[in-house]
């Protein structure tokens, strides 16, 4: 990942917050790498035309992590999860534009199977879901964020885990648990939900 390790993010990110624009130079080339690796996660699996590009998904995330600067950085993992759901928050953004909710767009179920690390197949509704974890959220906000992390971020059981300070054993018992939940949730408002 541009060649920094976790705690040199760290450093780099915690000098960001203290004004260093040197810091955000050295900064730049993970930060968008690490972007380009999650967007391309999610584009890799969309329909062929789809008007949203990896690189305008880049660049979109890249200008809001950038000029966010109200966020007191804290470290590497707190990077992730901001970039996880402002991953989520354009993605959602861009599918309630293009109207995929009110008239399905085409958009096929969401399957989300214990080795999904993102989006893996074309046209997920991300505005159902993203409704959806919002009423989660409310229930057991450290459910919602597990699925945001692992989801929308991408990341491992190991980095959730690390992101959100507790055990890997308690990222697998949240993750089956918020896969049922959602299935439930989602399948109210479907008669036949495809969640496996």
């Amino acid at each position: 990942m541009a060649g920094l390790a976790g705690q040199d993010v760290t450093q780099l990110l915690l000098a960001w917050n203290q004004g260093e624009d040197a810091a955000l130079e050295r900064l730049t080339p993970f930060v968008y790498n690490e972007l380009r690796r999650l967007a391309h996660r999610y584009m890799t699996g969309e329909r062929r035309g789809h008007t949203l590009q990896t690189t305008a998904l880049v660049n979109e995330a890249y200008l809001r992590l950038v000029d966010s600067q109200k966020v007191n950085w804290q470290n590497r993992a707190h990077f992730f999860a901001i970039s996880a759901q402002l991953m989520r928050r354009i993605l959602v953004d861009f599918a309630r534009s293009r109207n995929y909710q009110k008239r399905g767009g085409g958009a096929e179920k969401i399957t989300l199977d214990d080795g999904l690390m993102g989006p893996a197949g074309p046209g997920r509704d991300l505005v159902a879901l993203d409704e959806t974890l919002k009423a989660l959220a409310d229930v057991d906000p450290r459910k919602s964020k597990v699925v945001e992390l692992r989801f929308f971020g991408g990341l491992s059981v190991e980095e959730t885990a690390a992101v959100l300070k507790v055990s890997t054993d308690t990222i697998h018992r949240d993750w089956r648990l918020a896969k049922a939940w959602l299935r439930r949730e989602m399948g109210k408002e479907k008669s036949e939900p495809r969640l496996p």
